[in-house]
């Protein structure tokens, strides 16, 4: 059936989650990225977490959004078409062991694109004092499920971020995914989908093999814009925004593009970067991270 209308009524529960010292340095640990700021509980200011683990207390909520799809009439292999093609983050505070969190998820927009029905969700996380840690604008493509001619569009999207040309020659990362990563990923960010570590999931799916997650990918350019453009402060992020393209296999090797970073005229500083897979590919496309100052 097409996807409904009643979609952007979808209802989720707030998730809760108490943020520990383990589910933030393994989440960093999984993407092999050792800076101090994740690991070192001698600091003075304690540990961080990464600035892409965001995505991780997100997850049960989408988790509940796609079981409420599929009461309103889809089925569930309707909901299985849906993919993660963009996203959005803006970044308040870093997450900090310790923090009870709270997601709250809403569908904010539906049409029709070519591929298929475009669906966006917000996604809201405050701490316990109520104060915003994340605010994720996201969207995901239902392939080849057309709406029921719904067209509405997000009323308040995420604003315009400035200087987003790519300038200069850019430094270029190259990292080794093992074989694993999807499988370390998906018990150290504590998000499952089956695609990422079940074989005959991901073949049945359409995929020619378990991928590496989308977050995963985008969350090493992230890691590389703050090593080559931050000074190793994750603190300074900001923002993250990127489009998701093609696949990256396992195991593969894939390759960081940073660009040089932009002052704009809010004080803050754009980073354009990108992912590209073994084949070239960008698994990560029109990626930008602002930088702000110390806070």
């Amino acid at each position: 059936m097409p996807v409904p209308a009643a979609l952007l009524d979808l209802a989720v529960e707030p998730v809760v989650h108490d943020v520990d010292l383990r589910w933030t340095m393994a989440y960093a640990a999984a993407l092999d990225d050792q800076n101090d700021r994740y690991f070192d509980t001698t600091r003075g200011d304690g540990v961080v977490a990464h600035p892409l683990f965001a995505v991780c207390p997100e997850w049960e909520a989408i988790v509940a959004s796609r079981s409420q799809s599929s009461t309103l009439g889809m089925t569930r292999a309707e909901v299985l078409t849906g993919v993660h093609a963009t996203h959005d983050v803006t970044i308040h505070r870093l997450v900090r062991p310790g923090d009870q969190q709270t997601t709250h998820l809403e569908m904010v927009a539906l049409t029709d694109i070519g591929p298929g029905a475009k669906a966006t969700t917000r996604l809201v996380t405050v701490d316990a004092d109520g104060q915003p840690v994340a605010t994720t604008t996201q969207d995901a493509i239902y392939l080849g499920v057309a709406t029921d001619g719904t067209h509405h569009l997000d009323p308040e999207p995420p604003a315009d971020i400035a200087a987003t040309e790519r300038t200069g020659e850019p430094s270029t990362i190259t990292i080794d995914v093992a074989a694993g990563a999807a499988h370390t990923y998906t018990e150290c960010a504590r998000i499952w989908n089956p695609i990422h570590t079940d074989r005959a999931v991901a073949r049945a799916a359409g995929l020619p093999d378990i991928i590496l997650h989308g977050t995963a990918t985008l969350a090493h350019g992230v890691t590389a814009v703050v090593d080559a453009r931050a000074d190793g402060r994750p603190e300074l992020v900001r923002r993250i925004s990127g489009r998701f393209a093609a696949m990256v296999e396992l195991p593969s090797t894939i390759t960081v593009n940073v660009w040089p970073a932009t002052l704009t005229a809010d004080g803050n500083t754009t980073v354009p970067f990108e992912v590209l897979n073994s084949h070239g590919d960008a698994a990560v496309k029109n990626g930008l991270i602002v930088l702000g100052s110390s806070r």
